[in-house]
């Protein structure tokens, strides 16, 4: 469905938290929320184990009472679900073909269930040309954000998300060799429809011809700092109202990356779809965040 946000069910507490985040992100973006439920055997992990016909009563039932229960919580918010009978990679990134995002459930550390079983979330990520957010049981955005409403959230979310606890932030991780303007639009379109601090890490390390090792987490060279600050100066001017955080880190960013997590409202990471090799890839600092960020995770594909 055209203009969506899309999100993957099958059950799983890790897929019903998904499905909450995307209800409220299509709140925020005022876009109908689209429920898909990949009608696979391996999709009944979370089924009550009562027989074959209570099975397929309540794969049938799931995506109607997910949205009902959905509806309930987010008045207004327009919903539509549906069933199909395919593997859950090809079903899931044609029924996101033409949405906006397309969301699934994670329980990160290498294990992800159901519908998303081991590797197939990973390709699913590797493989979308869409925004993909993975989200995880308890990091469902209950922080808090920055006082006064992001012009782009309605008043409503707004209310929700200044009375659900500590201020949380988007962690953009950056990578100043290939500054994607996809991976950027997103992150600060996400920190201003949040009203929040965007805190961009940039990880980086010493040429070796310098011969000073520099400690794990020192400040980075006055170049860096220039060169990170080059980088995010249009995006400021183009988003005037988000507060920047800019931090340029000694060493590999996906342990800081993971850090941040703990208090972050969204990771924004991006995906290099462009190189020698082709077929679906996934790097390294993203492959790594996804399986250890405690707070949801928006993989960027880009060029």
């Amino acid at each position: 469905m055209p203009g969506t946000v899309t999100v993957g069910l099958d059950g799983s507490p890790e897929s019903l938290a998904a499905a909450d985040w995307a209800a409220r992100e299509a709140q925020r973006r005022g876009l109908p929320l689209s429920l898909v439920h990949a009608l696979d055997w391996h999709s009944f992990t979370y089924a009550p184990l009562t027989g074959v016909e209570s099975l397929t009563r309540w794969a049938e039932r799931l995506p109607s009472d997910t949205a009902a229960r959905l509806r309930s919580d987010h008045p207004g918010l327009r919903i539509v679900h549906e069933q199909v009978a395919r593997e859950p990679v090809p079903s899931l990134l044609a029924a996101a073909e033409n949405a906006e995002m397309l969301v699934l459930g994670s329980r990160g550390l290498s294990r992800v269930t159901g519908i998303l079983v081991g590797s197939v979330a990973l390709s699913i990520v590797a493989r979308a040309e869409l925004p993909v957010v993975l989200v995880r049981t308890g990091g469902t955005e209950r922080g808090n954000q920055r006082t006064g409403p992001a012009a782009t959230a309605s008043p409503a979310l707004a209310r929700h998300d200044l009375a659900s606890g500590a201020r949380r932030d988007v962690v953009l991780g950056l990578d100043l060799r290939r500054p994607a303007a996809p991976v950027l639009e997103f992150a600060f379109d996400a920190a201003a429809r949040r009203a929040a601090t965007l805190r961009v890490i940039h990880g980086w390390s010493p040429p070796p011809a310098s011969g000073r090792p520099v400690p794990f987490g020192t400040g980075a060279s006055a170049q860096v700092v220039s060169e990170l600050a080059d980088v995010l100066r249009p995006w400021r001017a183009r988003f005037p109202g988000v507060e920047v955080s800019e931090h340029a880190v000694v060493g590999s960013p996906a342990g800081h990356l993971a850090d941040a997590s703990a208090h972050a409202a969204l990771v924004v990471v991006g995906r290099f779809t462009q190189g020698p090799r082709p077929g679906p890839r996934l790097g390294p600092v993203s492959h790594s965040v996804l399986h250890h960020s405690s707070a949801p995770v928006a993989v960027i594909a880009h060029g």
